[in-house]
């Protein structure tokens, strides 16, 4: 039985990947880290009803200690390293611990590796929001890098050492160069959940109108059930290389809303006002991902459309509001 060892593992990525994992036969090992909230911290792995098949381990991703006796002790044939500060608004308000965590975090991570078990595959989470201010109309990865935020920033030093720990020491080090994917797990301060967690609140008649921010900037959005396929891909690959994965379709925000606002038969014209308290001090416009390599290589194809992942995003959104005030 294959061993892998999950950082970030409460998240929606981790817990989506957890549940492909465990349904390939996989012993699935997460790094939690401990917290008051920790009676909550395990509600994503709970909603896909695989928390008690998962072994959670006390750990801290700035605790370089924690990491050796986490990998001495699991021994795992993979890693996949998915923990970080990942709300980029966030990023400008705490950007040392987002440095610590999303950077060094990572290298504490790879060291870990490196020192214990040198021959377990990694897997290093990057993000499109390194590209930023983007050089080219299309990003894939031979595209300039332009990070406009401090997350983007830490994001892209955490990418280029695990490209180091490759060349340099011949680990079998791969990152996914991931652009925005979303899902009912998704975190509430992330856009594409305040939208439709806005509009079951209204459909519901527990609000009235949505506030954001730039309505104008453009994603390219799919689904994280599909992302998490093509992590596990690179790693059963014989080469260590880096990956975009992207829809290669843009969506702006107020698209986004108009998708999102119509699944339940309502206008967001009618609902959405802005707000300049949510624009970013630097603000990423548009990205766009060719995920041709991924797919050449990897055989790795999107499966879920924005408009399917989008409503299945607020129907779970209408279930929580309802159970929550007995609607």
């Amino acid at each position: 039985m294959p061993t892998a060892l999950i950082t970030g593992i409460t998240g929606q990525d981790g817990a989506y990947l957890s549940q492909l994992l465990l349904g390939k036969g996989y012993r699935v090992v997460g790094l939690l880290r401990r917290s008051a909230s920790a009676d909550v911290i395990g509600e994503r792995l709970r909603w896909l009803g695989i928390l008690d098949d998962v072994e959670l381990l006390d750990g801290n991703m700035t605790d370089l200690s924690s990491l050796i006796r986490i990998v001495e002790t699991v021994k795992p044939d993979e890693i996949y390293n998915l923990a970080a500060q990942s709300f980029v608004a966030a990023s400008w308000q705490q950007p040392l611990l987002t440095g610590n965590v999303t950077g060094m975090g990572t290298v504490n991570m790879l060291e870990a590796a490196r020192i214990v078990k040198s021959d377990a595959r990694f897997y290093q989470a990057s993000s499109s929001e390194m590209y930023g201010l983007i050089q080219e109309p299309v990003q894939n990865e031979k595209t300039p890098f332009y990070p406009r935020s401090p997350y983007a920033a830490a994001k892209l030093y955490a990418h280029w050492m695990t490209v180091n720990y490759r060349e340099s020491f011949g680990m079998h080090a791969s990152s996914g160069i991931l652009f925005n994917h979303e899902s009912p797990l998704r975190g509430i301060e992330f856009v594409t959940r305040k939208v439709t967690d806005g509009v079951a609140r209204i459909k519901l008649g527990l609000a009235k109108e949505l506030a954001l921010g730039n309505l104008d900037a453009t994603r390219d959005w799919g689904h994280a059930r599909d992302y998490v396929r093509a992590m596990y891909l690179m790693l059963q690959q014989e080469v260590p290389d880096d990956y975009v994965i992207a829809t290669g379709r843009t969506t702006s925000i107020r698209d986004l809303c108009r998708i999102a606002f119509s699944s339940v038969g309502l206008n967001y014209e009618d609902h959405v006002v802005t707000n300049p308290a949510f624009l970013r001090p630097a603000e990423v416009e548009v990205l766009l991902g060719d995920a041709s390599k991924a797919k050449k290589a990897l055989g790795w194809e999107p499966e879920t459309t924005l408009e399917e992942m989008i409503t299945e995003m607020v129907e779970a959104d209408l279930a929580r509001h309802r159970k929550r005030n007995g609607l």
